[in-house]
């Protein structure tokens, strides 16, 4: 649907396990991919493939196709949209406004950001070693990615996305 948030082809967002939707973005929506990441969706956002790929692979999997392609957002129907912008802010507030998000409905921060897995809390004790002493030392919380191993902690860039989408959510 072209500009517009969709529905699938039951007339509503298909859900996942939590109720939420999934989307899979375009390789042209990598920031955005990760935003939603960010926010708690389950989000792909697989390597380049050519447009027919794309289409079965969201389908097979329930996800809501969310491209930057016109021919692909036809394609997909109601079950994609076209994001028109190319400014993530902007992008973020399509997707919200056309799918009717909150942007805290699903888990803020409690999904990989790179990978797309769930988060899990870690101890301070398991990630000696991992992570710098000074963190270890600053920080009570820490969250473990059981996909990638990448390893998050409330620092200076988690203040910096909870700004970013507390003026989106004003918006």
């Amino acid at each position: 649907m072209s500009g517009e948030g969709g529905k699938g082809s039951s007339g509503k967002l298909d859900t996942g396990d939590k109720g939420l939707p999934r989307f899979i973005c375009d390789n042209m929506l990598g920031s955005l991919a990760r935003w939603l990441r960010f926010l708690g969706y389950d989000t792909m956002y697989p390597e380049a493939m050519d447009d027919t790929k794309i289409l079965k692979l969201a389908r097979s999997e329930g996800r809501f196709l969310i491209t930057r392609d016109i021919e692909l957002s036809e394609r997909a129907g109601a079950d994609g949209m076209l994001v028109t912008s190319k400014v993530l802010e902007e992008q973020l507030e399509q997707v919200k406004g056309a799918l009717h998000l909150d942007l805290e409905d699903g888990g803020l921060l409690s999904r990989c950001s790179l990978c797309n897995t769930p988060l899990e809390k870690a101890c301070r004790d398991e990630l000696r070693g991992k992570v710098p002493d000074a963190v270890l030392a600053r920080h009570d919380d820490f969250w473990r990615c059981p996909g990638c191993s990448r390893v998050y902690w409330p620092g200076s860039h988690y203040e910096s996305i909870l700004r970013k989408l507390g003026a989106l959510e004003k918006k």
